[in-house]
């Protein structure tokens, strides 16, 4: 059990790290859908652009979303934009920096998909098969316009009767190479921004960069400890409350011969946690001061007392 509650505790203090390893899964997930999904083009001029595009970016679109329901500091962002300024002012540069750091983790999935589709070819083949020029390919020299267009729109079905022969792979071949060029042109570009963001980053104002980094966790940790000493308090004065209420029902309690705690066995933590809170009143208003009167940070009071 010790051996879980440290495991616990090590994700929990290290959120960057498990945000890291779910954006991987996430991606290596993409990868793995992708390539059991039964890709079927319908073959129809009216519809193969649709659908080639849709599952090229409608599945990003989804992993995008997931990657920033999972990531627990998406909503930690918010909450630290959309809070009153109350007695602690809000800096915009550790939002941005949070924002940053969300959307970057967030985008991990998504662009290994549209990358894997790009480098497989056949989202591309379906979406423009229709839209190709046919006087560069010799197979539809003699055909007229809409049976050109037809005859396109089932580049994609290879077990067509109509489309075996080289024309069809020809217009394959054309497109699987205008979409492998771009999917590795996408990926150099990615490692070539990656490779600048990481040793152009020292010519910047490290201490800046420092101070929103560390605000940002300092963020991220006041509202898991906040959490966890709402969850003790709430705890505590649930024991509190009940005992109360037995306490009440002494009387009916004694004829049935139970037995109940004195008064002198609470424990000690109790009423230090509680600190006079006695009713829900009191417990509404320290949640609402939280929430529109930040306390400043600044320990310094505390230290003096």
């Amino acid at each position: 059990m010790d051996r879980f509650r440290m495991i616990f505790q090590y994700f929990q203090s290290n959120s960057e790290s498990v945000m890291n390893g779910i954006c991987g899964l996430l991606a290596l997930g993409s990868v793995k859908m992708y390539t059991s999904f039964d890709f079927s083009c319908p073959c129809l001029p009216q519809y193969n652009m649709a659908y080639g595009l849709g599952i090229m970016f409608i599945p990003p679109v989804i992993l995008f979303l997931c990657g920033l329901i999972l990531n627990r500091q998406s909503l930690v962002m918010l909450e630290e934009w959309r809070r009153p300024a109350g007695r602690r002012k809000k800096d915009l540069a550790v939002i941005r920096y949070m924002c940053s750091s969300i959307m970057q983790r967030a985008m991990v999935a998504p662009v290994v998909w549209i990358i894997v589709t790009l480098l497989d070819g056949k989202c591309l083949i379906c979406a423009f098969s229709g839209s190709v020029d046919p006087e560069k390919f010799v197979g539809f020299a003699n055909v007229s316009t809409v049976q050109v267009q037809q005859l396109l729109a089932k580049v994609p079905c290879r077990d067509d009767e109509l489309m075996r022969n080289t024309s069809r792979r020809a217009v394959s071949r054309y497109l699987r190479c205008w979409s492998q060029a771009l999917g590795w042109s996408i990926l150099l570009i990615l490692i070539i921004a990656a490779f600048l963001a990481r040793w152009l980053r020292p010519c910047f104002n490290q201490a800046t960069l420092l101070q929103a980094r560390h605000w940002s966790n300092y963020i991220d940790i006041e509202q898991k400890i906040f959490e966890e000493t709402c969850c003790e308090h709430s705890r505590l004065f649930a024991h509190k409350c009940i005992l109360h209420f037995f306490e009440s029902m002494r009387q009916e309690i004694k004829l049935h011969s139970f037995s109940l705690p004195g008064e002198g066995e609470e424990a000690e933590g109790e009423q230090d946690l509680l600190q006079g809170i006695t009713d829900q009143d009191q417990v509404n208003k320290l949640l609402k001061t939280w929430y529109y009167e930040k306390p400043p940070l600044d320990v310094s009071q505390a230290h003096q007392r």
